[in-house]
């Protein structure tokens, strides 16, 4: 029996296409953490934009300057109370082809015994999609800073559609002087098919630390990938990385080739795992100053001679992030082991860092973030050793009326080197307060 085939059956063609070509230019798939992308479950059309101020009575312990000794002549260590006002703004906005994420907070600190660390912090980190057609999309990261004391922690944030952890934002820095940073990525990625996606991308930073005895830093480079589809839940591919590090004080800088395989699977709707791994080759050139022979100083009537640092050296490299994401928050465990440019002590590093958190903003009364770091580094450059810290902090806010939420926060860092003795210190931050921020749902804290 011939089948009749009418006018309705073909009308429908079109329609399946209709639908079919859009997706060409969305992954769909688990996140890619060599293109810096949050965890895939955390995408979400839009969350308000909502403003806070807090004020806060703070303690602070640990308190140490470049140029701050005690009567021995040691590294001072100092600690005060004093009082905090912080404010911000969080949030993200879709249109038809643009999608913007933003986190930005801002603090002034007063410290009632040491006024000299009295300080204004600032960071912002904005993420923006331009889709420019069904399968090319447009993606900018940019990160940007000013702070006085560093506790290293910045986790996966609910607003922002990459991962903080994979952008060039000083960790580690250990004096409490002035340092501030800006860093932008961008990167173009074509939708070749719906399984298969290519992307390039390059990206800058620059750090400067207000203490002229501390080293800054000028970094760039350009990256390309490309990744394929296996399943509605894996995705493989290879990445090639260029990175150059230069920095202020000193002549010469590092050069980092890297090539790794990656890999991304959604284990299931809520829980995925992403990373990466290969190998890096770092190429480091300084001039330094050395001490010359005494007998050739007196004939030259110098004491020190320039001399070319000149290092080649191949090293594993590797990052992987698990994450579960909840209708409200998420949680993460994650760690790497990459070359960074230090942190205004040390030049450049081999370092493998571990971290976990946890984020959730409730619909009724309470929200609260944990996060705990271990970075471990070794430095390759002017100084040799190894250096390290851990650091952690949790904070808490309770809707105490519509608009009123009391807000907690404790922060914790130890320093520890074998290598360098006055390396090794312990600092403390405490806040607690009230905040203001309009709407129904709890205070988000960082």
């Amino acid at each position: 029996m011939r089948r009749k085939v009418t006018f309705l059956s073909f009308r429908g063609i079109p329609l399946l296409v209709g639908f079919a070509v859009p997706l060409l230019a969305q992954y769909g798939g688990p996140a890619i953490l060599a293109r810096g992308e949050a965890p895939a479950a955390m995408s979400t059309p839009a969350i308000s934009f909502r403003p806070f101020v807090e004020v806060t009575g703070i303690y602070d312990s640990g308190l140490a300057g470049v140029a701050i000794v005690n009567s021995a002549g040691e590294l001072a260590d100092l600690a005060s109370f004093g009082v905090g006002l912080t404010w911000g703004v969080s949030g993200t906005h879709s249109w038809q082809r643009t999608k913007v994420g933003l986190d930005y907070r801002g603090s002034f600190s007063h410290y009632t015994q040491h006024t000299f660390f009295d300080s204004i912090d600032q960071q912002i980190l904005l993420g923006i999609t331009q889709s420019l057609s069904r399968r090319l999309r447009f993606v900018m990261r940019n990160t940007a800073g000013t702070y006085s004391r560093d506790f290293g922690l910045q986790g996966l944030t609910a607003t922002v559609p990459f991962d903080p952890t994979t952008t060039d934002i000083p960790r580690t820095d250990f004096f409490d002087n002035r340092t501030s940073y800006v860093t932008t990525q961008g990167d173009l990625t074509w939708q070749k098919t719906a399984r298969l996606s290519l992307n390039i991308g390059g990206d800058g930073s620059i750090v400067r630390r207000r203490s002229a005895a501390l080293y800054g830093e000028v970094s760039g480079g350009a990256r390309g990938d490309v990744h394929y589809r296996l399943s509605r839940r894996s995705t493989i591919g290879t990445a090639y990385f260029y990175q150059h590090f230069s920095f202020t004080h000193v002549g010469g800088g590092t050069d980092l080739h890297s090539v790794v395989g990656s890999y991304g699977r959604s284990i299931s709707k809520s829980v995925e795992i992403s990373g990466y791994a290969g190998m890096v080759r770092a190429e480091s050139k300084f001039v330094q100053s050395v001490a010359v022979d005494p007998i050739i100083g007196i004939i030259l009537g110098i004491t020190s001679a320039p001399q070319i640092f000149h290092t080649i050296g191949y090293t594993p490299t590797w990052t992987g992030r698990l994450s579960r994401t909840f209708r409200n928050g998420v949680a993460f465990v994650g760690g790497g082991r990459s070359i960074v440019p230090g942190n205004g002590l040390f030049l450049t590093s081999d370092q493998t860092n571990a971290f976990l958190g946890y984020g959730y903003t409730g619909l009724r009364r309470w929200s609260f973030n944990t996060d705990v770091r271990y970075t471990r580094s070794d430095a390759l450059a002017n100084v040799s050793g190894r250096y390290a810290d851990l650091s952690g902090g949790f904070s808490v806010s309770r809707k105490l009326l519509r608009s009123i939420h009391f807000v907690a926060r404790y922060y914790a860092r130890q320093y520890s080197s074998a290598d360098f003795q006055h390396y090794n210190r312990l600092i403390h931050e405490v806040h607690i307060g009230f905040g203001f921020t309009p709407g129904d749902i709890p205070l988000r804290v960082w």
